[in-house]
């Protein structure tokens, strides 16, 4: 958008495309017009524009633009969910300096901020109600296609790691007599595994699995570990540590800490010969934390999988309750099982921590029982999956 549709734009007082802020005092309604404008209830599929240094009708507030000031604006996108396409820009217009925020129509609404989600009613801001929420997500232009591959419009392709996705994923996707043969370019292998689409915009799934920061689009994308020195949160902590970054390397710091805070003690009750024991079976956390992190929402929700390590037993919490044809009844029968994140499963199998898939709690129960703990216990409802594991006695 040039200046002279800018300039345009800034004096047309009618225009429901147009909010204008004489400063920054009140973010929240910055915030409230971006998502507003983000989700285009109107769907007029062209930017809306929030001119920051312009009075109600349109003239120079004298408001200073300074880098602080465009950086903070640049930020707002990061309290909204899912992160809308944005610009924010210098411009000067007939002699007033004004920061502008150009402000994309989301291919995912609803876009909400602090859980509420905000159109435009004719020239005021406005919460939508379930019949609008409904319209909106029906817009969404890839609501086909399950959450962990539709496009994430704020990404580009530098945001993904393009070495680690040759290097590491494409020999683990692929069989070897197809990467010799294979003489397409990056984009089109990148769109070929659901990595980016065909406009070579990156997916959730290229994000989690090869993003060079995962948490810059998908805020909830790491996993929480807390040790306590005790039964009780309020007890004192000995470790915690934020687990993060691309799939592989957070699957493997995860279950390097995992595997530093079992304790082996000896046992020789049993006769002559010592017996070494863990206090949990590595296997068994494992798969526990494995599903955690591959059945999680992603969507809508900043909180992390949390792991959190007592002295009597471990408490892991997976954000989201059960999906498709799991639900509270029948969570963690054999053959009983569905994929909120089917691509996302995929990888974590192409990379080797999924061997077969609906074995994983099954597994952990037979390894918890081999090494003498109690069986894993399940919490279910709608919002979170905790399971709990006791320390073998």
């Amino acid at each position: 958008m040039d200046d002279s549709e800018l300039l345009d734009l800034l004096g047309d007082v009618e225009s429901d495309r147009v909010e204008r802020k004489a400063s920054l005092s009140d973010r929240d309604k910055v915030r409230q017009a971006i998502c507003a404008f983000a989700n285009d209830l109107p769907d007029y599929r062209e930017p809306g524009v929030v001119f920051i240094g312009a009075n109600d009708d349109g003239t120079c507030a004298g408001l200073p633009i300074t880098d602080e000031l465009l950086k903070n604006l640049a930020d707002m996108r990061e309290h909204l969910q899912p992160f809308p396409a944005m610009t924010v820009r210098k411009h000067v217009l007939d002699g007033c300096e004004l920061a502008v925020i150009l402000v994309e129509p989301s291919d995912a609404p609803p876009v909400r901020y602090s859980g509420r989600t905000w159109i435009r009613v004719g020239p005021r801001r406005a919460i939508a109600t379930v019949e609008e929420e409904r319209r909106l997500a029906e817009k969404r232009r890839a609501g086909d296609l399950p959450f962990d591959i539709r496009p994430v419009a704020a990404a580009r392709l530098d945001d993904l790691d393009l070495d680690l996705f040759v290097r590491d994923y494409l020999p683990s996707a692929l069989a070897p007599q197809v990467l010799t043969a294979n003489e397409r370019s990056i984009e089109h292998q990148l769109a070929a595994l659901r990595f980016a689409d065909g406009d070579g915009t990156p997916t959730v799934l290229g994000v989690l699995v090869v993003g060079t920061d995962p948490r810059r689009f998908i805020p909830g994308s790491y996993v929480q570990f807390l040790r306590i020195d005790g039964t009780e949160l309020s007890d004192p902590i000995k470790d915690q540590k934020e687990i993060g970054g691309p799939l592989p390397q957070l699957l493997r710091i995860l279950e390097e800490v995992i595997q530093v805070h079992i304790s082996v003690a000896a046992d020789i009750t049993s006769g002559p010969t010592e017996i070494r024991r863990a206090d949990y079976p590595i296997v068994a956390l494992q798969q526990l934390a494995r599903n955690a992190i591959m059945h999680r929402i992603y969507e809508a929700t900043n909180a992390p999988v949390r792991i959190t390590w007592f002295n009597d037993r471990i408490e892991i919490q997976s954000p989201g309750g059960p999906f498709g044809q799991v639900n509270t009844a029948n969570f963690g029968q054999p053959g009983v099982t569905d994929y909120r994140n089917p691509h996302l499963a995929d990888a974590m199998r192409n990379l080797g921590y999924v061997q077969r898939f609906g074995v994983g709690i099954p597994l952990a129960r037979s390894e918890m029982a081999k090494n003498g703990n109690a069986p894993p216990e399940f919490t279910v409802n709608e919002t979170y999956v905790l399971v709990t594991s006791r320390r073998r006695s």
